[in-house]
Parts: C-alpha cells; structure tokens; sequence
C-alpha cells in the first residue's frame, strides 16, 4: 500500500511492484489537515487493516534559517512532525487492540546532532527519534513493534529537493535504499528499537559521541555549508522549489 502526492510516480512504483492485486496506491498529499482521516476511511471502504506503517514522507531544505521563507519551514515542519504524529495517531490503536502490528519511523542521522545550514530539518528529526523513542517504551506488552531507522546519505531525489547536491555530505558514502529497507526488516526481527543501516554510519556516531558536541555541530556544518551558499536569484529564493519528498 503506497501513498504519496504525485499519482504519476506512485503508479509507476506501484507498476514496479507487481501491479494491481499486489499494490494498492493512493495518491494524497499528506500535508493535507485531513490525510489521516481520509485515508483511514479509504482503507476501510476497501476492508483493509494496517499491520505494518512506515512513515516515510519527508524533505529537506538547506539555508540560513533566517534566510528561508517562512511557508517553506512551516511546510516542511509540518510534513516531517505532524504528519508522523497524525499517522501514528490513526492508525497504531487498531494495531494495540489487534495485540499485534509494527510502527517504522523513517528518521535520519541527522536526529542526532545539530546541523546547521539543514537546522530546522535535523530538528524536525530530533523531534520524530524522541517521539519513536517514547512510544516504544508506551506500547511495550502491546504486540506492536516500534522502529527508529535512521539512514545517512541514500542516493534518492530528497537532495535535488532540498538542494544539497553540491555538498560535501553527498559525496559521503551511500547506503542504497534496498539495503536500508533490509536491515529495517532484519532490526524488527530482532527488535531494535534504533537501526541505523550501514556499518560506516554507526560507527561514526559511536565516535560522535565521545568527541564535545560542538565539534560534532561544526562538522555537521561543513559538510552542508556549500548548500547554504546564497543564491543569483531575488532574496528568500535560494533553495529549491521542486515540492516533497525523500
């Protein structure tokens, strides 16, 4: 079952995935103040219950907080937090009263420092590792696994999105999104509660941890700094305008 907002590439996906009988895309922005609700009603109507949720719409957009246009950050904060919260709200208490089922965050490295030049996103990230956190140790006894999965830099249109192409953080080592995808199966066999897929990524945050957090914020910095770089358009411009997406 896919949801996204651009019906073009969910059909596309949902064609790549074996089709109709197998695939079930509904196209609906997320952002929208009723998605929960009207996706819950639609997913009734179809007699159809949700066992596994991946919250996974996100974006990012790179800049001086100050510089960013307020919309922007307000859309994104809302896509990132709300929405999670929205979701997760709908659709774990039939999971709790089925005694089984399983809540997978899609978070990011990023939750776990700050970052300037991408500050209001990390932050958001923050937000969606503490919420996960929390809920695992709520719902604990219930049947229903909870899952953080925070992945590092992953080749996919979330950087021309928020326009972070020409940072150095791009050029870091990828994780591919099958892997991610296997490893988060693998943590929810196991039961881990945080997974961060990529064995170059935990041990960096491993030695992130016993270095000040101040050098942590500062190399976080360089590697997005070259995304901040302002832009030859009018003021409040300078990232991309190219919609949502991770």
């Amino acid at each position: 079952m896919l949801v996204a907002r651009r019906a073009e590439r969910l059909l596309r996906l949902a064609g790549e995935l074996g089709g109709e009988g197998r695939v079930l895309a509904v196209p609906l922005d997320l952002a929208r103040p009723d998605a929960a609700e009207v996706l819950a009603r639609t997913l009734e109507g179809r007699g159809i219950g949700v066992d596994l949720l991946v919250n996974n719409a996100g974006v990012g957009f790179a800049g001086r907080v100050h510089e960013q246009p307020p919309e922007r950050l307000r859309a994104m904060v809302d896509l990132d937090v709300r929405v999670v919260v929205d979701l997760t709200r709908t659709f774990v208490p039939a999971m709790v009263a089925r005694g089984r089922g399983a809540l997978v965050n899609v978070v990011s490295m990023a939750a776990f420092q700050p970052v300037p030049f991408l500050a209001a996103y990390a932050a958001s990230k923050a937000f969606v590792l503490s919420l996960t956190e929390s809920l695992a140790t709520e719902l604990a006894g219930t049947g229903v696994k909870v899952q953080a999965l925070c992945p590092g830099n992953i080749p996919t249109g979330f950087q021309r999105v928020a326009g972070t192409e020409g940072a150095a953080f791009t050029r870091t080592k990828a994780t591919t999104p099958r892997d991610v995808v296997a490893a988060s199966l693998v943590g929810l066999e196991r039961g881990r509660l945080v997974v961060i897929p990529g064995r170059r990524d935990r041990v960096l945050l491993g030695a992130q941890r016993l270095v000040p957090r101040s050098w942590a914020r500062r190399v976080a910095a360089e590697l997005f700094r070259a995304a901040a770089a302002p832009s030859p358009g009018p003021p409040g411009k300078s990232f991309r305008e190219n919609g949502r997406g991770r």
